[in-house]
């Protein structure tokens, strides 16, 4: 392998909770980023990608261990890094050629020399012509570009991508990707290594010399996948379709315990995240496996292009089957379990009655809800209750989307009932 350029080495990061308590969100991360490489970084939302992406840009620094670049310690943000956000984050009143001027201007450079650095680099990414427009005068794929424009007009060593393709629709982020494979396989533009942080498979197989899967609660590399397949790759030739198989795999492994890292207590416990996965998808993929023409049996990536979904909202889904006991998850492939044929041809309120089983018994989160109910005398509690709880191990904005998945749950399976104009839980009514 060529020179190290970024080295991680037991890398830790927390962060505070609401309530003041800490929140591990990376722990013992150690990773090599090397000259003349792309790699891709999949893993589940909330899983620590984007706060490793930041150490590594010298945004944010690490409670522990080394961060060094071109074998020096980071401490700051260096020049030869660049970051592009999947928010875009441009200045809505500065023309395109101002936005991307921006890092030019902050290093002090004269205005003759950051005009034509910003012109070239505007030019580079497909966006002559648009120099004088404002942000809101372009689509969401020219803005994307801007922002892409912003970071290369540094002439960066490394360029950090976080979920770059994400906002766009799949056809303008697919020509986006491409745009950018053709600029580094070319050499048009400086940049001697790229790290993409991606929900996307595909993406990854089609860019990437290297997949890494990275574990949740907390972070850290998981799996680490090499890719010796020469680009331009072709999607549809069966070497990528293979390599996307694989992955999915990677990405499924433990999927039923919610991603816990392997050698710790693989079963839910009540602080975990939950698959974002609402009843009427988790329903519908099972009525599709059930049927023809999978008969129990499915490869996610040829799911994925049935249902039309997202590989993260189709893993998602494909977690909860698992974590329910719905499905089962091996190699890529999601297999029905004879609970799941059951609940797929049950009518409305066998399901219900099913699944309020199913998640009492593996959701331990819905148990510890109903157990408060009950023994509370008014049969009702305040949802911010259990945020507080959930807040110990996640994030505000985490913790909400757990509750409400759990919530959705308990509800659709008649182990409680909530109000959403007052924020209440409580028992069903005829208990």
């Amino acid at each position: 392998m060529s020179t190290p350029i970024i080295e991680i080495k037991s890398v830790n990061k927390s962060f505070r909770s609401a309530d003041g308590s800490a929140r591990t969100v990376l722990e013992g991360v150690d990773f090599t980023l090397f000259e003349g490489e792309i790699v891709a970084l999949l893993g589940q939302s909330g899983s620590g990608k984007s706060t490793l992406l930041r150490i590594m840009a010298g945004l944010i620094g690490a409670d522990s261990g080394q961060v060094a670049y071109r074998g020096l310690p980071l401490y700051g943000p260096a020049r030869g890094i660049s970051m592009v956000f999947q928010s875009f984050a441009l200045f809505p009143w500065l023309t395109v050629q101002k936005n991307v001027e921006l890092g030019l201007e902050a290093q002090g450079m004269a205005p003759e020399e950051r005009a034509r650095r910003a012109e070239a680099a505007i030019e580079l990414i497909g966006l002559s012509g648009f120099e004088g427009a404002l942000p809101r005068e372009l689509s969401g794929g020219m803005r994307q570009r801007v922002g892409i424009a912003r970071a290369l007009v540094l002439e960066p060593e490394v360029l950090l991508m976080d979920e770059a393709f994400s906002a766009l629709d799949v056809l303008t982020g697919e020509r986006l990707r491409d745009d950018i494979l053709e600029l580094w396989e070319t050499r048009q533009m400086p940049t001697k290594a790229i790290l993409v942080v991606s929900h996307n498979i595909e993406d990854a197989v089609m860019m990437a010399d290297r997949v890494l899967v990275f574990g949740s609660d907390p972070g850290r590399v998981r799996e680490e996948l090499p890719i010796r397949l020469s680009r331009p790759r072709e999607v549809e030739s069966q070497e990528v379709r293979s390599l996307i198989d694989t992955v999915y795999g990677l990405m499924t492994t433990g999927a039923g315990r919610v991603g816990r890292t392997p050698g710790k207590e693989t079963r839910l416990q009540l602080g975990d995240r939950l698959p974002i996965a609402d009843i009427a998808r988790i329903e519908g993929i099972l009525e599709l496996l059930a049927d023809e023409p999978f008969r129990g049996r499915a490869d996610l990536p040829k799911l994925a292009e049935e249902t039309e979904l997202t590989d993260h909202e189709l893993l998602d889904v494909s977690a909860a089957l698992a974590l329910l006991g719905f499905a089962n998850l091996a190699q890529g492939d999601i297999v029905i379990t004879p609970l799941g044929e059951r609940y797929a041809r049950a009518g409305n309120q066998e399901r219900k009655a099913i699944f309020g089983a199913q998640v009492l018994e593996h959701v331990p989160l819905v148990a510890y809800i109903r157990h408060g109910l009950a023994q509370d005398p008014s049969g009702d509690l305040h949802e911010d209750l259990f945020l507080k709880l959930l807040n110990f191990t996640l994030d505000e904005a985490e913790a909400e989307r757990v509750l409400s998945v759990a919530i959705e749950w308990g509800r659709y399976g008649d182990v409680f009932e909530y109000n959403f104009n007052t924020g209440v839980i409580q028992l069903p009514e005829d208990e």
